[in-house]
């Protein structure tokens, strides 16, 4: 009955439907003192990339596990690699990229989100560079959306370059990690005073707008299509019966 009446008490995630302006969003937020976020790239077993939402629970399954949620987790290349640096479990498996260069993530400063022990931070990939945080998972993507308190510098208000946009934010302590997906396409300018004015974050890093998946039984989502490639989520026990 307990279950019933207070479900979030059972997860380290929780996901809910927003509002800001004129646009809609979904938002999942891990309590990581409690919540056991990972990222996914690879099938240990086969080495093959898994790539969709339903192949890593098909895998965490073996272990009696499951998704709390999912999401797309950064840009990768063709062959589903990731684009920059890549930590799964302690091991990196690419590296940080920290020169300018073409497409939303060489739109510099872009960042690092990384995941430690009861902790989460979203870092400007200088300053992770500098301050080289002992991160047991850890992606990177770009552009940053909110750099301590303040909107990327190259974002513009009336840009008419709208996506359904997904991205990452986390707060000053690191005990909360906010992972928000855009209902209806909107600008960087937008979705990142979101993160910042909406949600009072003061970092946040964006993850892609031509590839945005969320996984989030609460709200009915298991988003689907072409097999995609790195892939963050919370994990805990699978559901039994």
């Amino acid at each position: 009955m307990l279950a019933l009446v207070f479900p979030v008490q059972l997860w380290a995630a929780e996901c809910r439907n927003d509002q800001f302006e004129n646009a809609r969003y979904s938002i999942c937020e891990v309590d990581m003192t409690r919540g056991d976020l990972r990222v996914f790239l690879n099938d240990p077993d086969t080495g093959k990339t898994l790539g969709s939402f339903s192949a890593v629970n098909g895998m965490l399954g073996k272990d009696g596990l499951a998704l709390d949620f999912g999401m797309n987790a950064g840009m990768y290349h063709s062959d589903r690699r990731p684009v920059g640096l890549y930590i799964e479990d302690g091991q990196e498996a690419a590296g940080i990229v920290t020169q300018e260069g073409p497409g939303n993530f060489g739109l510099l400063p872009n960042g690092v989100l990384c995941i430690r022990e009861g902790r989460a931070d979203v870092f400007e990939t200088l300053r992770y560079v500098d301050e080289a945080p002992a991160c047991r998972h850890a992606t990177q993507s770009g552009p940053m959306l909110v750099i301590d308190g303040a909107l990327h510098p190259r974002f513009l208000t009336d840009s008419d370059s709208l996506y359904v946009r997904n991205g990452v934010g986390t707060t000053a302590d690191g005990t909360r990690a906010v992972f928000v997906i855009s209902t209806d396409p909107v600008n960087f300018h937008t979705f990142g005073r979101f993160f910042r004015d909406h949600l009072g974050l003061p970092q946040a890093l964006y993850f892609d707008g031509n590839v945005s998946r969320l996984y989030a039984p609460d709200l009915g989502r298991s988003d689907i299509g072409f097999p995609i490639g790195p892939i963050i989520g919370s994990v805990s026990a699978a559901p039994q019966g």
